[in-house]
């Protein structure tokens, strides 16, 4: 009996997945459970396994293309049906062959016509995303556009001849189980430190190549290690767009003017959800400047205990417990608007705003007001790790009662977030500065930081979230009042 499988919802607010990569290959043995396909949602790259055994019959969906959530992308049939399934095989191509035939097209010209002409097939740009933000990393520049990558990082000019009916490279030989498992981030890392993964051996589970593979395996080659420690800076994103530059600029006289990228599936999610916030919702805002001397004191000391632990906690993280810590006092703020009714929450669960190559991405640090700031630090470097490799899990990053975003460590001073509803606030917190103030009578210098609450007006008044930034900004400046 044949299985259908459909484009499944993979996150809680997904409505249409994008396939950036088919793992199995039409006539291969599939057992249920087995991962078939990786599938990017409006927020990570997912695993889509098997709900059934047999072989699978046929492909309905390329790499690169999207499919809304229920649609049918592929057929797994009955063992005794893989003949059939080889033998129909010879008339698929014609129509699985057009999109290397486009790619080809600019190939009489020379190489650089070649990657100008790739931007223009939307769908080949999602195979290049093989990824996973406040500290924050998916694929969706021009250089990725520019780079077909249905083969797997195959040599371009073997990639045609490599493929099957469905246009997809056969696995290389020597990975487990005939097939390679890696992580996007590793994959990506692997392509621009040159770094073959046939030749490298995974530590992750199952074999399965991580990050970590791959920069010990560029560090071998000499002229790797710096790539690929240039592509996991703290701010990835930023150092991906003057890299493409370069590429571009000597041919800008004879290329075109522009040119077009693929909307991915998390900025479109962002899009929407953006627009439900700033139209509809009522929005105020409310701006508070912090002495930050006795938190950075506290902080100095802190590390100095944690130093043996190998726990080092920013300022962000003491932010996040000051923050979760008035919340539980302030109930009417930790709270969320329906048409229905308004429900104060009773757990704090804050989401960071994490930023990846393509948009942003808020994991949740759960009950924050009830836990150490050493264990909130941890959490946080762990879900942002995740965060850029896009392995977070539904629940990781669904069910925030509060956000607080932080663009200090770019040198912005004050700016406004935007509500993520149904949320009632969010906390925009600046860099903190030298200045020079008066205290008891003198002028001193002291570290301040402005911090920005955005409010919905339909659940928070103005007067409720000034007191609420009071209680704040007591934390702040004194945290002995979050302990007595």
């Amino acid at each position: 009996m044949a299985t259908k499988v459909h484009m499944e919802a993979l996150s809680p607010t997904m409505e249409e997945g994008q396939l950036v990569r088919w793992l199995m290959n039409e006539g291969d043995t599939v057992k249920e459970g087995d991962v078939l396909a990786e599938i990017e949602t409006d927020k990570a790259t997912m695993e889509l396994v098997a709900r059934g055994s047999g072989v699978l019959q046929s492909i309905t969906l390329a790499a690169g293309g999207t499919a809304p959530v229920g649609q049918v992308i592929a057929i797994i049939g009955d063992a005794g049906s893989a003949p059939a399934a080889k033998a129909e095989a010879p008339a698929a191509p014609p129509a699985i062959t057009e999109a290397p035939a486009k790619a080809e097209a600019p190939a009489p010209t020379d190489a650089p016509a070649k990657a100008e002409a790739a931007p223009a097939d939307a769908p080949v740009q999602a195979e290049a995303v093989e990824s996973g933000a406040l500290d924050a990393e998916t694929a969706g520049g021009p250089a990725a556009a520019a780079t077909p990558k249905a083969a797997d990082a195959d040599v371009p000019a073997k990639s045609e001849a490599a493929q099957d009916s469905t246009g997809i490279a056969p696995p290389k030989p020597g990975a487990p189980d005939g097939r390679l498992r890696a992580s996007p981030l590793a994959r990506r890392l692997a392509e621009d430190a040159g770094v073959d993964l046939a030749g490298v051996s995974g530590t992750g589970p199952g074999g399965r190549i991580t990050k970590r593979d791959i920069e010990a395996a560029s560090s071998s080659k000499g002229e790797g290690a710096p790539a690929a420690k240039t592509e996991t800076s703290s701010q990835p994103a930023a150092a991906a767009t003057p890299a493409a530059a370069p590429t571009v600029a000597p041919r800008a006289a004879d290329g075109p003017d522009s040119e077009s990228v693929p909307v991915t599936q998390m900025r479109k999610s962002i899009a929407k959800r953006l627009a439900m916030s700033i139209g509809p919702i009522p929005t105020f805002y409310l701006t508070i400047e912090c002495d930050m001397t006795r938190m950075n004191e506290l902080r100095d000391r802190a590390n100095k205990m944690l130093e043996k632990e190998g726990v080092k906690a920013s300022v962000n993280d003491f932010l996040i417990k000051a923050i979760a810590s008035a919340l539980a006092r302030h109930p009417e703020v930790n709270a969320s608007w329906s048409d229905a009714a308004i429900t104060r929450h009773h757990r704090v669960h804050i989401g960071v705003a994490v930023a990846v190559e393509d948009g942003l991405i808020t994991p949740i640090v759960r009950d924050a007001d009830r836990k150490r700031v050493r264990d909130i630090a941890g959490e946080v470097k762990e879900l942002a790790a995740r965060a850029r490799e896009k392995k977070l899990k539904p629940e990781e990053y669904t069910g925030a009662t509060f956000t607080i975003s932080n663009l200090g460590m770019f040198g912005i001073v004050e700016f406004t977030a935007i509500i993520n509803p149904p949320e009632a606030g969010i906390i925009a917190v600046g860099a903190s500065e030298e200045k020079v103030v008066v205290v008891d009578g003198e002028m001193v210098v002291r570290s301040r930081m402005r911090i920005t609450m955005s409010c919905d007006h339909r659940v928070v008044d103005g007067v409720t979230g000034a007191k609420f930034l009071q209680t704040v900004k007591s934390y702040i400046e004194d945290p002995l009042n979050m302990i007595v």
